[in-house]
């Protein structure tokens, strides 16, 4: 019989991991290749992790809520083959048994947690538990597990930071101290290969102990949730961001949108929105300007051939950004069916992770809900995203003194100052404006 691995996927460009929000298989559960074993989250998409393998899980090196980087083992299936996988499996477990050996137990501890007999797993951490742990100072020596075979959870450490009585290395009685001090090598040895992913990542928020009063409700902060905080505090952590803000007169567009819109809808089935115009003005704007299609990569800035506009969907409680992909390409009304049958597939959870793939520049319609002025933060690794903000009847100033009511929107830029400089981008949003404003029956058209 031979033992693989099954290690976190890469779910979308730049994602660098996931959360195990379900479990669907258990231990002992056979499962055919391609079976479905876990329901995963990150920033960009919810998804099913495949089994690569025909055969019966041995072991969950997650728990439900874990979050691993990418590449990390998840489980451990049995299959049918033998050979190398047997010897690569045999070994690992070994060394992780080897690491506690040499660290006595106490007769502290004795007193309370399991005996090692009656608990295999204590000192097997996943890589989420070791991360708490780590950022709270807490002791893993001197935590009682509570999952299978006495492991550790990332409940457990939970339980303890919030208890309020953390057991730090320099609690430990004075006689356990010495012989202690070889464990949390060993143990660091072993978890030494999923180490530089933790440190890459941006270090987690600590607890903030918020008063909580009669009627107040509390909301868990679901796995979604945390993946989109921290893609936008890694884009804000990382992207010096500044912002631009350009006014555009929309007045010649709406009257052409909205004399088209009851036949389109008719003809086509799906609406004629303002949003497909601005993002066919950017995306003929981009082509333009190719330095604003870019992204920063360290030692280099990568400026994409291709133009795949990201676009935000929200939902309830979460936020998407598939993308429309050689967007430059496609006609307003081509741009309009993607855009209406991406926004369905993300309300409808049918929104694959290769759809939200490959995006170089985001389109955000903040207008939508009104909004008239916003700074959106960038989709990293993107160097800036626009937002197209409300349409609104205002009296404007024109030639020769007059005053007119117009059509006005506001676009508004951030954009990273590691790649991109207030001048290329403000020519750049003189062009989508100028784009914008030539839009008419006379010289736009749709197919």
């Amino acid at each position: 019989m031979a033992v693989e691995k099954i290690t976190m996927p890469q779910l979308g460009e730049s994602v660098t991991e996931g959360t195990i929000s379900r479990w669907i298989v258990s231990v002992g559960d056979k499962v055919n290749k391609y079976d479905p074993l876990a329901e995963v989250m990150t920033d960009k998409v919810n998804a099913e992790i495949p089994s690569s393998f025909t055969g019966t899980i041995t072991e969950l090196v997650a728990e439900d809520g874990d979050t691993l980087a990418v590449g990390e083992v998840i489980c451990y299936i049995e299959t049918g083959e033998g050979g190398a996988g047997d010897a690569a499996k045999t070994e690992a477990p070994k060394e992780e048994a080897s690491a506690p050996a040499s660290a006595p137990t106490t007769s502290a501890s004795a007193a309370s947690a399991p005996t090692d007999a009656d608990a295999p797993n204590k000192r097997r951490y996943s890589p989420a538990v070791l991360r708490l742990a780590q950022e709270n100072n807490v002791d893993l020596e001197q935590v009682t597990g509570t999952g299978a075979g006495g492991r550790i959870t990332r409940k457990d450490i939970q339980a303890v930071i919030e208890s309020g009585n953390i057991p730090t290395a320099d609690s430990k009685p004075a006689a356990a101290a010495a012989p202690a001090q070889e464990a949390p090598k060993a143990e660091k040895a072993a978890l030494a290969p999923s180490a530089p992913a933790a440190a890459s990542a941006p270090k987690a928020a600590q607890p903030v102990n918020v008063p909580v009063e009669a009627g107040d409700i509390e909301i868990p902060v679901t796995g979604v949730r945390k993946a989109i905080a921290a893609n936008m505090l890694r884009s804000k952590h990382e992207a010096p961001h500044a912002w631009t803000m350009i006014e555009v007169d929309a007045t010649n567009l709406v009257e052409y949108r909205n004399s088209l819109k009851n036949d389109f809808k008719k003809k086509e089935g799906y609406n004629l929105t303002f949003f497909a115009f601005f993002v066919k003005a950017v995306a003929q704007a981009l082509k333009e300007f190719p330095q604003i299609n870019s992204m920063w990569a360290g030692d280099k800035i990568v400026q994409k051939k291709d133009i795949n506009i990201s676009i935000a969907v929200a939902t309830d409680d979460a936020l998407y950004v598939p993308v429309i992909r050689n967007a430059d390409e496609k006609t307003i009304k081509g741009i309009a069916r993607e855009i209406t049958e991406l926004a369905n597939k993300v309300r409808a959870g049918k929104l694959t992770s290769a759809e939200m793939k490959g995006g170089t520049f985001t389109v955000n319609n903040t207008g939508s809900f009104g909004s008239v002025q916003s700074q959106g933060i960038i989709n990293y690794p993107q160097a800036a995203i626009l937002q197209v903000e409300s349409i609104v009847k205002r009296p404007v100033v024109m030639d020769h003194g007059m005053i007119a009511v117009r059509d006005m929107v506001n676009l508004c830029m951030s954009l990273d100052h590691r790649v991109l400089d207030g001048l290329v981008c403000g020519r750049f949003l003189a062009r989508v404006k100028e784009i914008i404003e030539k839009m008419s029956k006379e010289n736009t058209s749709i197919y």
